[in-house]
Order: C-alpha cells, then structure tokens, then sequence
C-alpha cells in the first residue's frame, strides 16, 4: 500500500487526432504516422495501406491524472 498523498497531479491529455486503418483496425495517433501507411500491416504482412478512419473524440470520458510523486493514474469525475 503506497503512503503517497498524491498532492503533485498532473492532467493527463485526452485521445485526440487518431486514425484507424481499414483493414487492420490499429488505431494511432495520426502525428506517428511517419510514412503515411499503417505501421502494423507493413510489419506483419509487407502491404503498406493508406486508409485511414478518423476516430471521434470520447467527450464523455473522465479525466485522467497521474501522480508525479509515485506514478499513480487516477480517473477524475
């Protein structure tokens, strides 16, 4: 059991600009597309793909903080 009174919190930022790929269905953030194709169906198969889905922002998702003293994630209301 931690002792922490987790007084240092920090905002954690919420799932913003990601993609899904039609035909794997990985789901990244667009800015770690490096080459535009989708990472995880080049690895496994040597296709790359370029279809992507835009994934809508969850606005009914709680927050999230984590504690920079003992690194717990804490959901907020």
């Amino acid at each position: 059991m931690s002792f922490c009174k987790h007084n240092n919190l920090v905002l954690l930022p919420g799932q913003k600009n990601r993609v899904r790929c039609k035909h794997c269905h990985l789901t990244i953030k667009a800015d770690d597309l490096e080459k535009n194709f989708c990472p995880e169906c080049f690895e496994v198969n040597g296709r790359k793909h370029y279809e992507f889905d835009e994934v809508a922002e969850d606005l009914s998702e709680t927050s999230q903080y984590r504690c920079e003293d003992c690194g717990l994630i804490i959901n907020g209301e």
